[in-house]
């Protein structure tokens, strides 16, 4: 008997194979750890397609309300890329809605910075082209189009605010998540963009 047996058998128990020095066990741990990680990868894919299909419409008139025109449904894309890479580091599935508006808000607020540098460049307005998607067919009546051009003329900060207030219906909290500020600059934000936007209505009117 060798001695594991030996000492197993002292004890009552049953002999126990360990993996010998050299052994395939032995020089591939790794090997175990694969069904795992795919099963987090599986997981994590089902769980990122579940927030897509509940959320990807909502989203796409986000960035459209934004300013996002026709780059609405790509800045919508990135945003599921980033969740994507960042998911590992959520505390929980059910931040991810709060990470992806975030997400296109701050991808919105970027390509509007860009838009800036070119109008100083080019020295004209370059405004986002009419888009023939759903989105914005259903953006086309003549008094949502007119208040779609009010938004474009507000501040960024403001137009993001009053978005998520008003079209997206989140509470001061959530919006202050998604814009990163506190929820006083969030009511800041929104009471001026109200004030600015009733002004623009009303010179239309």
């Amino acid at each position: 008997m060798t001695d594991i047996g030996q000492w197993t058998a002292r004890i009552g128990g049953p002999a126990v194979a360990m993996p010998r020095v050299g052994s395939e066990a032995a020089d591939n741990p790794v090997r175990d750890l694969a069904p795992t990680l795919d099963l987090r990868e599986a997981e994590r894919e089902a769980a990122i397609a579940r927030v897509f299909d509940q959320s990807h419409p909502q989203m796409v008139r986000l960035a459209v309300l934004l300013g996002a025109g026709p780059d609405a449904e790509d800045v919508v894309a990135e945003a599921f890329c980033q969740l994507y890479r960042r998911w590992p580091k959520l505390r929980s599935p059910d931040a991810a809605l709060g990470y992806v508006r975030g997400a296109v808000v701050n991808l919105v607020r970027m390509r509007w910075r860009h838009l800036q540098v070119v109008r100083r460049h080019h020295d004209r307005v370059v405004r986002p082209s009419d888009d023939v998607s759903a989105e914005n067919v259903a953006l086309a009546r003549e008094d949502q189009r007119a208040v779609v051009a009010a938004l474009e003329e507000l501040p960024p900060r403001q137009r993001e605010a009053i978005v998520l207030r008003y079209w997206m219906d989140l509470k001061e909290a959530e919006i202050a998540a998604a814009m990163g500020i506190s929820c006083g600059a969030v009511k800041s934000h929104t009471a001026r963009a109200m004030s600015a936007l009733t002004r623009a209505m009303g010179e239309i009117r």
